[in-house]
Formats: structure tokens, C-alpha cells, sequence
């Protein structure tokens, strides 16, 4: 249906990737790769594809956890590090389906103020139902890697006493994004669900493999349903999702990823327009190994994920095609205490 308009109609637009005008043809991908391939030189923003075969994880699992007390809308607590950024959309995402968020920033410029923000802290994670680590920079990512601060903070005694005790016996729930992934994953929730020492034989996420960082949209499959994050959502679905990041590449050794993929814990895979995972970087930002994108705990009830999927409203990307809706995740959690 046509809008009547004051200008004048030029032109429409068309699925084929070309322009054509007074009944000649111009391929964009020529053009687009003649203006691109100046700057690859100088700041290159492609990198030689590996010439692999990448499995295609999938995972449907029969039946998925349930909490023992349900609420009508649960709580969900929100840690503020220095360097967050992404606090109020994941408050935001939470509360539009129904939930209770609360953001709480961790003092950290003296230590009694870190004490007193221990102290708080662990009493509302003894309120909440749901923890949830929002992306951003904690600490600027450096030196040496990203979420130290983060991390520190979760390894005090307090704090993850309080949050196993939220996980195993209070079937709570956890999530990270992003930087809260980074998190999740060098203090091992994802994927061993729970706070545990590290060694060379766990995963990590590590700098982007162009060295750089990366931000853009790119199309995620979801390969397992085994968690309350993903229960909204089919195996095989495909979803364009945000991703902003400098240390996105997810790294393990073959025998973990055989153990994930049995028992359904590889959550998500970054894929490319046919909807198959790849290694080639303008699908797979960081270049992850076997372009996994997210992850989870054995039981499903920790999810962390490098996309943003708390960064979408209702006029956001109207122009970008696919399925923009994976704050699904965030009614998920909500539905699992609901009940």
C-alpha cells in the first residue's frame, strides 16, 4: 500500500544485492568492495576464513527445570561495576515482562566502601530470584583481560556463598551478558555451574582473533532449549542480536566441547545468511571455536552469552531483516518463576 506523499516516488527496493537504473545493472557487492578494500590495508577489518567444517549443535531437551516456590514477579538483581553500560536495558528488558529489577552499583573506591557493597550485596542476592551481570567495560578491560573486578567480587566468601546458595538450593537463576558472560565463564558458572577455581583444562574468552573490537549485528541459532533463559524458544530459530565487544572469542579444548555439546550446553552458535555456523569474521565477529556465541550451566539455570539481546525496542533496526526479539530469553526467566 502506497503513502501518498509529497515527493516523488524514484525507485523501490529489492532483495537482489544491485541497483538498477535506466536499464543498466550495478553490482553493490562490487562497489561496496571497491570502497572497502582501501582501508583494508591500513586497519583491516577482514580476516583470511578458515577453511573448516563447523558442526551445528542441536539440543531439545525433554523437560526443563522447575522451581520449587514460584512468584508472581520475581526479582532480579542487577551489579553495577565501574565500566557497566548496560544496566538500564537489562532492567528494562526484565520489567517488560514482568519482573522486579534492581540496579545496584558496587562502591569500589575505598575498601570499606567494597565491604559495605559485600555486605549489601549479599543480602539482596537473599531477595532475588535472578542475578544478572549487564555488559560493558568493568575496570576498562585491562590489563591483562576483562571481568577481574568483576570476578574478585563474586569470589568473596560472602558473596559466593550467596550466590550457590541462590543456584543449589534456592533454584535460582543467573545470567551474563557480554562482559557478564566474561564474567560467568573465568569464574566458571558457565559452564560448571558454580564458583570454582580455574585451570588450563577450562574455557575462557579471549581478545577478538582481528585484534580488535567489534560491533555490528549478527544472526545467532539458538542449539539447545535445555535452560529456563531459552524455554520460549525452538532449536534451529535464528535471531539478529547486537554484539559490542574487544574479548568475545569463546575458547575451550575438543573434549569439553564434545562434553557440552552431549549435554546440551552449547546454547547458541553465530551463523551466516544460510543459517550455518562459520568462521568468517563478518558472521563471527571474534572467531569464536565452533562459533559459539553462548553457553550454559549443566542444569540450564546459568546463561551467559557475548550478544546483547537486552539492546532492542520496539523502532530499533526496523531496517535490518530478521528476528530481533531475543529478550524472549528475559520472559523466559520470568515464565520459570511464574510458573
Amino acid at each position: 500500500e502506497l503513502i501518498e506523499t509529497t515527493g516523488e516516488q524514484i525507485g523501490v527496493t529489492t532483495r537482489e544485492y544491485t541497483i538498477v537504473l535506466n536499464g543498466e545493472t550495478a553490482s553493490l557487492d562490487t562497489i561496496q568492495n571497491a570502497w572497502e578494500q582501501k582501508l583494508q590495508p591500513v586497519f583491516p577489518y577482514l580476516m583470511p576464513t578458515p577453511k573448516i567444517a563447523l558442526p551445528s549443535y542441536s539440543y531439545t531437551a525433554d523437560k526443563l527445570p522447575a522451581p520449587a516456590v514460584h512468584t508472581a514477579r520475581p526479582r532480579v538483581l542487577i551489579p553495577v561495576f565501574p565500566g557497566s553500560n548496560c544496566e538500564y536495558d537489562t532492567a528494562r528488558a526484565f520489567e517488560h515482562y514482568g519482573a522486579q529489577a534492581e540496579i545496584f552499583v558496587i562502591r569500589n573506591l575505598t575498601g570499606k566502601d567494597i565491604e559495605e557493597s559485600v555486605d549489601a550485596f549479599e543480602k539482596l542476592i537473599a531477595q532475588s530470584q535472578i542475578i544478572a551481570i549487564p555488559g560493558g567495560f568493568s575496570g576498562g578491560d585491562e590489563p591483562d583481560g576483562s571481568g577481574k573486578f568483576i570476578t574478585a567480587f563474586f569470589r568473596n566468601p560472602k558473596i559466593k556463598d550467596a550466590v550457590h546458595t541462590l543456584l543449589k538450593n534456592r533454584d535460582g537463576l543467573m545470567c551474563g551478558i557480554c562482559n557478564g558472560f566474561q564474567a560467568l565463564v573465568k569464574l566458571g558458572l558457565a559452564p560448571y555451574g558454580e564458583i570454582r577455581d580455574m585451570d588450563n583444562s577450562c574455557p575462557t574468552l579471549t581478545f577478538n582473533r582481528i585484534g580488535r573490537h567489534q560491533s555490528m549485528l549478527v544472526s545467532t541459532r539458538i542449539c539447545s532449549n535445555k535452560s529456563p533463559w531459552l524455554m520460549h524458544t525452538q532449536v534451529g530459530e535464528q535471531y539478529t542480536v547486537a554484539i559490542s565487544h574487544g574479548e568475545g572469542r569463546f575458547v575451550a579444548g575438543d573434549e569439553l566441547l564434545i562434553q557440552l555439546a552431549q549435554n546440551g550446553q552449547i546454547a547458541t552458535q553465530y551463523v551466516d545468511l544460510s543459517g550455518t555456523p562459520t568462521l568468517d569474521i563478518r558472521f563471527n565477529p571474534n572467531q569464536s571455536v565452533n562459533a559459539i556465541e553462548g553457553i550454559l550451566s549443566p542444569d540450564g539455570r546459568v546463561f551467559g552469552k557475548m550478544a546483547h539481546s537486552e539492546r532492542f525496542g520496539n523502532e530499533v533496526y526496523r531496517n535490518v531483516e530478521g528476528n530481533k526479539e531475543m529478550r524472549i530469553m528475559f520472559k523466559g526467566a520470568v515464565d520459570y518463576f511464574r510458573g
